[in-house]
């Protein structure tokens, strides 16, 4: 287990680089997210994939992360790899009706969730960076 010792402050630092990219993207160009939503529901090999993504990265963080409540990060971590996996079991069964709650509300809140993404991924970033040792 000394190996996975910083797999918290490591899937934190990355999920959080990758949500603080993904962010500040959307604010750059602000019809991306609605874009890609729409088409990933116009082609079955795009939800297929995008499932199955979210279904891999979503285990990689909840299995490398152990479950300690003396760590917070750890079970933060532990359970947005829970939730990634939820939600690309909802992406695989049922993509048509998910979609269009994200294109709706993409529509109407885009900013929000843009700037929600970016602090989301600034704060992992900062508590990964914290965690090392």
């Amino acid at each position: 287990m000394e190996g996975l010792a910083n797999a918290p402050a490591w899937t934190a630092l990355l999920l959080g680089l990758a949500a603080l990219s993904v962010g500040v993207g959307a604010l750059r160009q602000p019809d991306t997210w609605q874009v890609m939503v729409r088409e990933i529901v116009a082609s079955p090999t795009l939800q297929f994939l995008s499932g199955m993504l979210e279904m891999m990265v979503g285990a990689a963080v909840y299995f490398l992360n152990p479950w300690l409540p003396d760590d917070i990060l750890a079970c933060v971590m532990k359970a947005l790899g829970g939730l990634m996996m939820i939600e690309a079991l909802v992406i695989l069964g049922f993509c048509d009706i998910y979609s269009q709650f994200w294109v709706k509300c993409l529509t109407h809140m885009h900013r929000g969730w843009s700037i929600f993404t970016t602090l989301v991924g600034a704060v992992l970033v900062v508590a990964g960076m914290m965690s090392f040792h």
